[in-house]
């Protein structure tokens, strides 16, 4: 069985308030792609829609998901956040085995 934790985080910000969440994200990115056990960082604007974007994560362990969550780049990134989203996010943990 993998230990492999993918995550998909669904993001809705404040109405207009869009483009603070790909600059935010564009200063993030670098750090914690280069974080240990980071399989996967990547943030996706939804079609037709400005305000909603799908964060696209992949951890090698729940060890290093951990470590991540805890990182103090991600508590003050987490802090800042509520500043132009419109709510929390909703994270969805994959199964790590695509369905045949």
């Amino acid at each position: 069985m993998s230990d492999v934790v993918k995550l998909v985080i669904q993001i809705r910000t404040l109405a207009g308030r869009g483009q603070e969440q790909v600059e935010a994200f564009e200063r993030l990115a670098p750090v914690v792609r280069a974080e240990e056990g980071c399989l996967q960082y990547d943030l996706h604007r939804v079609q037709g829609d400005p305000d909603r974007y799908v964060l696209v994560e992949e951890w090698a362990s729940r060890a290093a998901l951990a470590a991540h969550d805890a990182s103090a780049h991600m508590v003050e990134a987490d802090a800042a956040n509520v500043a132009f989203r419109a709510g929390p996010a909703e994270v969805v943990e994959l199964v790590a085995r695509p369905v045949a």
